[in-house]
């Protein structure tokens, strides 16, 4: 573990806090496409629970980077972070529409999707650059990856929900033929 640290150490001390501000958002852009990427393939397959209640669980394992200081957030803006991150989820769940086919469950595509993944990217980038005068750069990154987390874990719930509401008609349907 102490490895680990003095490897955090090093990064947060040695380079420059606008190069990590960066690299971050590159590794954004990415991810953001990479989604974006997968949820177009998704829209093709039916969907299943598993499918919607693993990316939660895997985004979970992030949390230990809360175990290094550099992270270590406030719980007032723990608490900031999860709220704005609530609000932006009621626009995924509200936006995120699945449909029943006669083979299955489907994720109907949608451009608020994609809407909403490129605000979300501008809101990023213009609350890191205003936030990064006045809040370390490894405090700024846990403070998002809570957002996020705090984002994405009510959107996959509400979509469970729709899922399981769409499931108990298909059952009833094929119960009733």
């Amino acid at each position: 573990m102490n490895k680990i640290q003095e490897m955090i150490d090093y990064v947060f001390t040695t380079i420059p806090s606008i190069y990590l501000i960066i690299g971050s958002t590159v590794v954004f852009l990415v991810m953001t496409t990479f989604v974006y990427t997968m949820r177009a393939k998704a829209s093709n397959r039916p969907i299943q629970a598993k499918k919607i209640i693993l990316p939660p669980l895997f985004m979970s394992t992030g949390m230990f980077m809360f175990l290094f200081d550099e992270f270590q957030v406030p719980w007032t803006q723990v608490v900031e972070a999860s709220l704005v991150g609530v609000i932006f989820s009621t626009f995924l769940i509200y936006t995120t529409k699945l449909e029943l086919k006669h083979d299955g469950i489907y994720l109907k595509k949608s451009k608020a999707f994609l809407i909403i993944l490129l605000s979300l990217l501008v809101i990023r980038m213009v609350g890191k650059i205003v936030l990064s005068n006045s809040i370390d750069v490894g405090e700024l990154g846990g403070m998002f990856f809570i957002l996020a987390f705090s984002m994405i874990l009510p959107w996959r719930i509400g979509m469970l929900v729709k899922y399981k509401m769409l499931e108990k008609n298909m059952v009833m349907k094929k119960s009733s033929l």
